[in-house]
Formats: C-alpha cells, sequence, structure tokens
C-alpha cells in the first residue's frame, strides 16, 4: 500500500455568535493533527482530486465537510472521519478512493490517525433492496412473527443468476463493542447465519429490474394476522428443522427453501427484530462442507458489567471479505456503536426505530434508494456501499404497499406506492 501523509490543524472553534469575548476567541490553541492514508496498490502514482474530508461529530450527530485537509477546523470532540477522493486510472476510467474510522477523538494531544483506503467499483451483482425485519402487529398490539422478508435486486443492465447467492447475518451487534481477539474485520466478517440459494449456476435467471423475495416464512400471513400481508408468491423461504417441539418452523411446500448452510439456533432463524445485526448476501466458491470445515473464527473479548469484568471467548463462522457482495448495517441511534464490517464493504448504517424496542418500527423497513428510472423504465438504486446514504430509513414495506395492507395494529390501510419507500409511483 502506498502511504501518504497530511497534517491537519484542528481548532476549538467558538462560534462568534454566542457573544463571547473576543480576548477568549483570539486565544483559542490549534491543534496538529497527522493523518496518515493508506491508499490501495491500483491507484499508487496517480493523482487525486475532488477530495473530501467529512467529521462527524459523535456525540452531537453534526457533519463538517472540507475540500481540503488545510481547510478543516472543527471542536474538540469525539469524531467518525471519511476520506473520498478520484482517482483518473491509466485506462481512462475514474476510480473512487474511499476511508473511513470511527471514534477518533481529539483532544489538547497531537493525534495520528490511520485510514486504511481502497478503491470502490460498480457492482456487477445483485443488490440488497430492501430487509423488513421489524414484523407486523396482531389487533391487540402483541408482535407477530414470521413475515419478515429480504428483497434482492438486479441492478445491472443484464442477466443475473441467482444460484448461489448466501444471505446472511452477522454475529456481532451494531449496538455492542468489543475488542475481538484476534480481530479479522479487514479480511472477514463474523456471521451467524447463511441461506443459499440453490441451483446448478442458470437455474435462476434475474432479468435487469426484477427482484428475488426471500421470505422467513412463506404463506398468507393474513390468515394468523389480518394486518399482515401475502408472502405465499415468495421466490424462496429459508426453514430450519426444530429440536424444540414447541418452537416449530412452517414449511410451504408450494416454494422452494434455501439451502441451509448454518444457523446458530436450535430452533428457527428470525431476522433480528430490532435491526442490530448486518444482513448482507456473498457467492461462496468453495462448496458447503470445506466451508464448514475450515472457517469456523474462536475470538476471545472482556465483557464489562457492572458486576465486574468477564473475560470471554466464543465461536463462529468467519465470511471473507472477498466473497461478499452487499451488506447493510442496521441499528437505532440510541444504541449504535459501530459498524460489524470493514468499511469497504459498508461506511454507513440504518434503521427501523430511533430508541431500542421502539414501539413504531413495525410495518416498517429499510429500502435503498432510487436515483432515477432508466430507458427500460426500471428503477436504477443508489449503491455507494454506504447504507446511510443508499437506504431511506423507516419506509413502510414495499409488500404492504403493493397488498394495500395494514400500517398499523388498527388495520388502517395503506393507499400509497412508491419506489424506494419515499420516491411516489406516478
Amino acid at each position: 500500500m502506498g502511504k501518504i501523509k497530511i497534517v491537519v490543524m484542528f481548532v476549538m472553534a467558538l462560534a462568534i455568535a454566542c457573544g463571547c469575548d473576543d480576548s477568549l476567541e483570539n486565544s483559542i490553541q490549534l491543534y496538529s493533527v497527522e493523518m496518515q492514508i493508506d491508499l490501495p496498490e491500483d491507484v499508487q502514482g496517480v493523482a487525486l482530486s475532488n477530495e473530501r474530508y467529512e467529521f462527524k461529530n459523535v456525540s452531537t450527530g453534526r457533519s463538517a465537510t472540507f475540500s481540503s485537509a488545510e481547510d478543516i477546523k472543527v471542536t474538540v470532540g469525539l469524531y467518525d472521519v471519511t476520506f473520498t477522493a478520484e482517482a483518473e486510472m491509466p485506462n481512462g476510467t475514474v476510480s473512487t478512493v474511499k476511508a473511513f474510522t470511527q471514534s477518533v477523538q481529539v483532544t489538547g494531544n497531537n493525534v495520528v490517525v490511520e485510514l486504511k483506503a481502497y478503491s470502490s467499483m460498480e457492482s456487477d451483482d445483485l443488490v440488497i433492496a430492501e430487509v423488513f425485519f421489524t414484523g407486523t402487529l396482531q389487533s391487540s398490539g402483541n408482535q407477530y412473527l414470521g413475515d419478515g422478508y429480504v428483497k434482492l435486486y438486479n441492478n445491472t443492465d443484464h442477466v443475473v443468476y441467482a444460484d448461489g447467492i448466501t444471505l446472511f447475518e452477522s454475529k456481532f451487534t451494531t449496538t455492542q463493542k468489543y475488542d475481538y481477539d484476534p480481530d479479522i474485520m479487514d479480511t472477514a466478517m463474523t456471521v451467524q447465519a447463511l441461506y443459499t440459494v440453490p441451483g446448478n449456476g442458470t437455474d435462476h435467471p434475474l432479468q435487469p429490474g426484477e427482484y428475488l423475495t426471500l421470505a422467513d416464512v412463506a404463506i398468507d400471513h393474513r390468515t394468523a394476522n389480518p394486518n399482515s400481508f401475502d408472502l405465499s408468491g415468495a421466490d424462496f423461504e429459508w426453514y430450519d428443522v426444530s429440536t424444540s417441539p414447541s418452537h416449530l418452523d412452517i414449511d410451504n411446500p408450494e416454494v422452494p427453501n434455501l439451502d441451509k448452510w448454518y444457523c446458530y439456533t436450535l430452533s428457527f432463524w428470525v431476522l433480528h427484530n430490532r435491526g442490530f445485526k448486518a444482513f448482507g448476501i456473498a457467492r461462496i466458491p468453495i462448496d458447503k462442507e470445506e466451508y464448514l470445515a475450515d472457517y469456523w473464527y474462536t475470538y476471545d473479548y472482556v465483557m464489562v458489567l457492572e458486576a465486574g469484568t468477564f473475560p470471554m471467548s466464543q465461536s463462529a463462522y468467519k465470511l471473507p471479505n472477498k466473497w461478499i457482495v452487499d451488506v447493510v448495517n442496521c441499528s437505532v441511534a440510541a444504541k449504535y456503536a459501530w459498524n460489524v464490517c470493514d468499511p469497504s464493504l459498508d461506511m454507513g448504517w440504518t434503521y427501523c426505530g430511533t430508541i431500542d424496542q421502539d414501539k413504531t418500527r413495525y410495518f416498517h423497513s429499510v429500502r435503498r434508494k432510487m436515483l432515477y428510472l432508466n430507458d427500460d423504465g426500471n428503477p436504477v438504486l443508489k449503491d455507494t456501499n454506504n447504507s446511510t446514504e443508499d437506504f431511506n430509513p423507516y419506509c413502510i414495506a414495499s409488500e404492504i404497499e403493493i397488498q394495500g395492507t395494514a400500517v398499523d395494529a388498527n388495520g388502517t390501510l395503506c393507499t400509497t406506492r412508491t419506489y424506494d419507500g419515499v420516491t411516489p409511483m406516478e
């Protein structure tokens, strides 16, 4: 990796509007922070342009953006730092260079920030268009389980085969950050559920602009909960043979099952209904037996509780980053701690609730933003590997819009249709 060093001057800036004494403002001390950006090999020796530095204050949520390192001035605080730039490659193409790090403490001392940059390339595969993890409510106000789903989308201009695409959920949560040892995040994700689309490579073609629906339970859920919707037309469902007689899964024989590679639960898997996980898709280039034998990951960490400090050791499967096609980190603002994947996979996060156990989250999903309709009338969805920028949070689920079903426990019917939860269909 090539390395560039940028010295950035930070200032404890006070707003003039606060009416502070000029002498106090003039006494502000400047602090220099050395930023070291490791550039990827493919852009070494290539001039960078359109540099952009974003400093998001973790405490206030406010962001400041600068086009030059020399212009950066921020107050003392805790920051998430994002760097982007463009590199014109020798072949005439333009590559976007990105880097990201969290929890940079700017204090009165000199700070060295190391950013590992990577080049982003347009995806030529499926993307996650929607994750509906919150579920619906019964008229009693009780939560209803089983109607979760994930929608994939062919955002390309050619046929993409869904055969072999693996849906997964992260092991780590976005609401609890630990120092896991060994730390493998720059090379792999730690996962706890993997379900794969079966096929021989060309059995499940997806045309440009087509969706693929992966359902938890592919039945008409309105039979059990009139406030839910019909998933019997899903393309696939994930099914688990439960070892708990009181917690059995439901299998619709009319809808093909995903091939279960692994899941942590002894009963059945449901999407984390508060969205404290990352969900993703991958293409694993080896067979199931080899993967299960060779990719087990054991890690240690220290759990700190009011009752004391407890050394912990756990295991899960690891999924190499180079196999991962798309990831979306989910959380809630009141509990968000970090992203559970490398920034090259996702630099942001999205949500369906602002506080833990938000009662308004039900009936909502996260949906990828539409940029425009192409000449064929198909939506072109935004994909920058930043879920904060790419997804509309807290949207009425698309299946609720399509079927005109309930949007709340009172049974109020949905009367709107959108492309992405925000952009209306005309």
